[in-house]
């Protein structure tokens, strides 16, 4: 009986962390709360963005990278995204609010590049929108998301695809 026991731990403990992680995240998320915010950003900087950006940008990938520079130091930086097309503009739905990095640093330069299914576009015009004004260019699954997560700001980005 008491293999069992370590067996069900050993199985359980897992399992548990991993439920334990998404009820953080969809709280932190929900709440806007910002040392919540920057735990799941700096985890996402260091465990989730490396392993997307093998693919982002790829045909058929769940990411797209954007490339922008940093407004203090003037460093070069690809980012892993999220992005719904919608005619001649991009969406990037904002679900850690409108202070990461990467957000501010193309806004603050008014353009970026981004690679979208092996294409690269120029993306200029950056504006932050309401979530709700944008509901319609975006799937049933993308609408859902977001307000499941209470996501209220959509970046939202014009597009022009780069020759060559």
């Amino acid at each position: 009986m008491t293999m069992w026991i370590w067996i069900a731990i050993g199985a359980g403990t897992p399992v548990a962390l991993a439920l334990a992680w998404c009820l953080f995240l969809v709280v932190v998320i929900r709440t806007g709360y910002a040392p919540g915010l920057t735990v799941v950003r700096r985890f996402n900087r260091r465990v989730t963005n490396p392993r997307a950006m093998k693919t982002a940008g790829r045909p058929g990938a769940s990411a797209s990278v954007i490339r922008h520079t940093g407004r203090s130091s003037g460093n070069a930086y690809e980012t892993p995204v999220g992005i719904t097309e919608a005619g001649d503009d991009f969406l990037i739905s904002l679900p850690y609010g409108t202070t990461p990095d990467w957000l501010r640093n193309v806004v603050a330069a008014g353009s970026a590049e981004v690679i979208h299914e092996g294409v690269s576009y120029r993306v200029t015009d950056p504006e932050l929108v309401a979530a709700s004004s944008v509901a319609h260019d975006q799937s049933a699954s993308e609408r859902f998301l977001l307000r499941f997560f209470g996501v209220e700001k959509v970046l939202r980005l014009r597009k022009t695809r780069i020759e060559g």
